[in-house]
């Protein structure tokens, strides 16, 4: 079975509505050892990110419900309402 974007951001998804919060550090170091190199890249700052094509199915999952922060480097809950 070969593992798609959709599978890294459905993780994604439980990861924050479990805890709240995911930090982007944490996800990185946990998507590349458990799903591979394949969903993380360095971006134009030279900061480890993860895949565009795995943001986006992310993002399709929260519905515009979490934010990202660009100060703490996480993604949170827009609102007190969890999915």
């Amino acid at each position: 079975m070969s593992i798609t974007a959709d599978d890294v951001a459905s993780w994604m998804f439980n990861q924050m509505r479990t805890a709240g919060t995911l930090h982007q550090q944490e996800a990185v170091a946990y998507i590349r050892s458990n799903f591979g190199d394949s969903f993380i890249y360095v971006n134009e700052a030279g900061h480890e990110s993860i895949d565009k094509e795995v943001k986006k199915a992310f993002k399709k999952m929260h519905g515009g419900k979490a934010a990202w922060d660009r100060d703490g480097f996480f993604w949170g809950w827009t609102s007190a309402i969890k999915v």
